[in-house]
């Protein structure tokens, strides 16, 4: 099996209180394992769906432009792109 191709982040504020990061998947593509050391909001800037590979289990997550989510510090995962064209988010991450 070939390794999947990786998403592309932009970090677009990181300062004291926030880090705000653009996420941009060709089809397919992951982030790649990682855990979230703070709170989180994710904003869809597409509709679609991601893989969210967690603890073992993958689920699927339907995203849909312009609607956010809240997500806990301390979740680990690896977020993979199951969209036939490009899929992007923004990630709010809170100090």
């Amino acid at each position: 099996m070939s390794e999947r191709p990786r998403a592309v982040p932009t970090v677009r504020i990181d300062n004291d209180r926030v880090r705000v990061t653009e996420w941009r998947f060709a089809p397919g593509a992951a982030t790649g394992w990682h855990r979230h050391e703070h709170d989180y909001v994710i904003v869809p800037l597409a509709t679609g769906r991601l893989l969210l590979q967690e603890a073992g289990e993958e689920r699927v997550a339907e995203l849909s432009l312009g609607i956010p989510y809240f997500r806990e510090a301390g979740i680990e995962h690896d977020v993979v792109s199951d969209n036939d064209g490009e899929f992007a988010f923004v990630e709010v991450e809170l100090k």
